[in-house]
């Protein structure tokens, strides 16, 4: 598998994991991970966190803010090394933007210069949502059109990426492009809805059991970021009684997991796999995909 890279997405509960795993195994790689709540420490049951040794699992503080172009930096340099040692990457996670992240040159914008960030922030503080969000329309109206003016955070972004001449929405669609930093292998697992429903209720349950509501108390007691506050079911752990909190994730994840379908249809060149099996028979199939890809990339051209 010389210089492949292997992506597996799937919808939560989808069995990535132990499939990844398996895939590693089997080519000889390690697996990379793209879910963007794993890279935090302290939420290891909550984010359902591998057993087994994962890169950027783990690698966040909670009161970090993680991400997307921090995180693409971290994946290019674990890919890159594992290639440069003759290893297979197996970049694996349901998080949809952090595995484009991790596989493609996004083109995402650039930090803002020292001091701008701040002096939009006093705008939208001193002149009103109303007036920041006027600004904005007038500097970047496609952006504008897309951010709402109660959400500080983005009209902020929005003003100090258009004052350095660039856009929080992009002139094209790249962040699906077919072009990739290495050959790539990209998997999606297909379950079937009522499986999966089994398999997130099973899930939650198993977390409960396992202490979940432990970690969280312990995980809010400290500081905790935006980002990282956003990691599903905390909210519902911390405030409501057990049955009430798992029925609440349990439907939460079920949404999570149909949006994350939308997100499979659009991965240019992705390859469907039926993953209502043993993972050791789905890691299998993609490691005979895998040299099938190999054998046409060594096939001589002309």
């Amino acid at each position: 598998m010389a210089g492949l890279v292997i992506a597996i997405f799937g919808p939560t509960a989808s069995g990535k994991t132990a499939v990844a795993e398996a895939v590693a195994g089997l080519v000889g790689g390690e697996v990379v991970s793209c879910d963007s709540m794993q890279a935090y420490r302290g939420l290891r049951i909550l984010t359902c966190q591998p057993e087994q040794a994962t890169r950027l699992v783990g690698i966040w503080p909670l009161d970090h803010e993680g991400s997307v172009g921090e995180y693409a930096r971290l994946a290019h340099a674990a890919i890159d090394d594992l290639l440069a040692a003759g290893l297979t990457p197996v970049v694996a996670g349901g998080t949809g933007l952090y595995l484009r992240a991790a596989l493609a040159e996004l083109g995402l914008p650039a930090a803002p210069l020292a001091g701008v960030r701040g002096r939009w922030e006093e705008l939208y503080e001193r002149d009103g949502a109303a007036a920041a969000h006027r600004r904005l329309a007038e500097l970047d109206p496609e952006a504008a059109a897309v951010v709402h003016a109660n959400d500080r955070k983005r009209v902020v972004r929005a003003l100090e990426l258009a004052e350095a001449g660039e856009s929080l929405v992009p002139a094209d669609d790249r962040l699906w492009a077919r072009e990739t930093r290495h050959p790539t292998l990209v998997v999606g697992l297909d379950v079937p809805q009522d499986e999966l429903l089994r398999r997130i209720e099973q899930r939650t349950a198993a977390m409960f059991d396992a202490g979940v509501q432990d970690e969280v108390r312990s995980a809010l007691a400290g500081p905790v970021s935006i980002t990282a506050h956003k990691a599903l079911g905390l909210e519902e752990v911390a405030e409501l009684p057990p049955d009430e909190a798992r029925a609440a994730i349990v439907v939460r994840t079920r949404r999570y997991g149909a949006y994350q379908r939308k997100w499979m249809r659009r991965i240019p060149g992705l390859v469907m796999v039926n993953a209502d099996r043993p993972a050791d028979e789905v890691a299998d199939e993609i490691q005979q995909m895998a040299r099938a890809r190999e054998q046409l990339r060594a096939r001589p051209t002309g």
